[in-house]
């Protein structure tokens, strides 16, 4: 399988980053700086965590950064001038084609010039132009080692960008580089959006138009054999069940197709028997697979139901809501849900394959659409402020809703949470932003009132407001999470809905431990923390507010 990132090596000054923004423009990629990634993750600049854990602890962060890039596709990274010191540094970096951009020291000093960041480095004090040609000699060896080389004194970024795709260009058509036929649609090699990694599996997220119908050859390089069983919504497969049965019948798969209700109502233990008894009267067998096409309730369910029968078969989401895009799909959470709480039944099973195709949102009603970006909104804020940052240019576009870029780069941040926290045992709950009051909220009002993404919405208001009280939010930049929510039609508040029933009911919740609830909260826009230190009192006046 064939990776889809470029990392940008070389000195301070040589124009990683801006060429990075701009390449991934071009390319219609993801675009990571890893310094800036750093500071985001550990709410440090970069010239405190060198001055107060040392250089090699540094480079050590550094390497989980460029590890932690490893879990996405069609992504550059603008790595740190010292990124290839190091060992580990080394393998991230080996593992997508490597571009160095070459400077001479000469014109890096005088890009870094009155550049308080630079003057703040300790590796670059004093004599600016210096100190880069000693680092230069020290790590010219290691640059030399990158796939390609640009010299980028006399260039401008749109020019080193240009030349870059001309370079990845030739370097995918080279001999043992596969290629895609350049029509938009789906590639082979090509439109994975990120790798999940786990204990218990690694497997593709695909994002890309067209894919729907790549289905069959999407399972067949992923090796999975036996008979498809579609376990499909019965509101998709008027319009999308052909078209799957037929990608998958074209690849040689036999296939048998159950319609399911989709809608939250129907996540329970009842329909998943249902399920059981179709798949022991069509006699499936372990080796055969289920195909989960619906939105974020047939994924949960067919993927618990899959993961049990037998003892496990495999099974392949293709979602087709935003919701289930992004978030449902992805991770391996499988289950349904009781009538105190929300998938409180369930197991941990990983799919596959994650198969999604952006334009089957276009037969999504709006509201559900809507519901489907406030996690979009949510991976923002808790763990890419870059994200974020472009989500407030665009949020009033109903276009970038549907757009593959924004889809795969929101999908490739749980897919590297995920990789990182398979189980939720630590990372993971940051995913949680928001659910906590949103899933007592659905609970209360028997999941018919408020879809899941609204009620998240409402939640994360909640949660601002208690992060603001706290001290631990700046209120302006609150602000700026419930502007982006505002900008996207969804609600702030779920007025009527009763306080103490819903504060009852996240004491059903699953983050609670102890006896105590553990709350998600933001400590500036791009970074979040867990806490269980949330008084009684703030959890209650938040609820009130979000619930008049």
């Amino acid at each position: 399988m064939q990776t889809e990132r470029i990392f940008l090596v070389g000195l301070s000054g040589s124009g990683k980053s801006s060429v990075g923004e701009r390449l991934a423009s071009l390319l219609g990629w993801g675009f990571i700086d890893v310094d800036r990634q750093l500071e985001a993750r550990t709410g440090r600049a970069i010239p405190e965590i060198f001055e107060h854990d040392g250089e090699p602890a540094f480079r050590e962060m550094e390497a989980d950064e460029l590890e932690a890039c490893l879990n996405r596709q069609r992504v550059v990274i603008a790595t740190g001038g010292g990124a290839l010191s190091t060992e580990r540094g080394r393998e991230a970096v080996n593992d997508g084609f490597s571009v160095w951009l070459s400077v001479s020291p000469e014109h890096a000093a005088s890009r870094l010039s009155g550049n308080h960041d630079t003057e703040e480095r300790p590796l670059l004090r004093g004599d600016v132009e210096g100190r880069l040609a000693a680092l230069l000699k020290e790590r010219q060896s290691a640059y030399q080692s990158a796939d390609a080389a640009v010299h980028v004194d006399e260039m401008t970024v749109d020019q080193v960008a240009e030349e870059i795709v001309t370079l990845w260009g030739e370097h995918r058509t080279s001999p043992g580089h596969t290629h895609g036929d350049g029509h938009g649609l789906y590639q082979p090699s090509g439109n994975i959006a990120a790798i999940v990694h786990t204990a218990s599996a690694s497997y593709p997220i695909v994002v890309a138009n067209g894919a729907i119908d790549a289905l069959g050859h999407i399972c067949q390089d992923e090796g999975i054999t036996g008979r498809a069983f579609i376990l499909g919504d019965a509101i998709v497969l008027p319009h999308f069940g052909e078209r799957v049965e037929t990608a998958l019948r074209d690849a040689g798969y036999p296939v048998d197709v159950l319609s399911l209700d989709g809608g939250e109502a129907a996540k329970n233990l009842q329909t998943v028997s249902n399920i059981y008894d179709w798949l022991v009267d069509h006699r499936a067998e372990r080796r055969d697979f289920a195909v989960c096409l619906g939105g974020g309730v047939v994924t949960d369910m067919g993927g618990f139901a899959a993961a049990t029968y037998l003892r496990g078969i495999s099974f392949v989401h293709v979602p087709t809501t935003l919701l289930g895009m992004v978030d449902a799909a992805i991770g391996g959470k499988t289950g349904v849900d009781h009538p105190r709480g929300k998938n409180l039944i369930g197991a941990f099973a990983q799919p596959s394959a994650v198969v999604i195709d952006p334009q089957v949102l276009a037969n999504l009603p709006p509201r559900e659409l809507r519901a489907g970006w406030a996690e979009v909104v949510k991976h923002g804020l808790i763990l890419d402020r870059a994200l974020f940052d472009e989500l407030e240019e665009v949020a009033q576009d109903p276009n970038a809703m549907v757009d593959p870029r924004l889809i795969g780069w929101s999908a490739a941040i749980k897919a590297g949470v995920v990789s990182e926290d398979e189980r939720e045992s630590d990372r993971r709950m940051l995913l949680n932003y928001g659910h906590t009051l949103g899933h007592a909220i659905e609970a209360v009002t028997g999941y018919e009132t408020y879809l899941h993404g609204e009620a998240v919405a409402v939640g994360m208001r909640a949660a601002g407001l208690i992060a603001v009280e706290l001290g631990m939010l700046a209120p302006a930049e609150f602000e700026r999470q419930q502007s982006v929510l505002r900008a996207c039609g969804l609600p702030e508040s779920a007025p009527g809905v009763p306080v103490d029933a819903v504060l009852d009911a996240t004491l059903h919740d699953k983050k609670v431990s102890g006896g105590r609830l553990r709350w998600i909260l933001l400590d500036s826009i791009g970074s979040a923390t867990a806490t269980t230190d949330v008084p009684q009192d703030v959890v209650r006046r938040a609820a009130e507010t979000v619930l008049s």
